[in-house]
């Protein structure tokens, strides 16, 4: 059986993003495992019901994904509107997901407040970044499925058995 990868939607072209565009990732690995079937896509933030394009969000200055998902931090729009509960609700469906296609692994785009793996922004909306990861990477992290952002398909494609 080939196993599943959970890919962030705007990795593959779909204008998913805060902005309404897409982060294409052209990759001949990507390409390999969307032709075998293992790539599961999903916008986490689309499937909790945010428009698309929307403000940019960002994790508060100073927290944490695992703050946010304890209930003790909140992620809040650049107009400082609080849109913690769909980021909340997009990372249960992304978990949902996986398990629901059996997805050991996730490619997320790396800086967001869902898929962030490696870095998210500072939260004052000023593009800097800070070592941390988004709600969703932090939701399927802990439920045991290895999370890497689009700069580790590398990383990622040399754990997967040979396909």
């Amino acid at each position: 059986m080939k196993p599943k990868i959970l890919v962030s939607a705007c990795l593959l072209g779909q204008p998913v993003r805060y902005n309404g565009r897409a982060l294409t990732l052209e990759s001949e690995l990507l390409e390999s495992w969307k032709a075998q079937g293992m790539v599961v896509p999903l916008c986490p933030e689309v499937a909790a019901g945010l428009a698309t394009p929307r403000p940019p969000a960002e994790i508060e200055p100073g927290q944490s994904a695992k703050a946010v998902v304890s209930g003790q931090a909140r992620i809040l729009d650049i107009d400082g509107e609080d849109v913690t509960g769909a980021f909340l609700s997009g990372a249960q469906i992304a978990l949902d997901t996986a398990r629901a296609h059996g997805c050991g692994y996730a490619l997320l785009t790396d800086g967001s407040p869902s898929c962030g793996s490696s870095f998210v922004y500072s939260g004052y909306h000023d593009g800097v970044r800070r070592q941390g990861q988004g709600v969703t990477a932090a939701v399927l992290s802990r439920a045991g499925i290895k999370v890497f952002a689009q700069h580790q398909i590398r990383e990622l494609g040399a754990l997967l058995p040979s396909c």
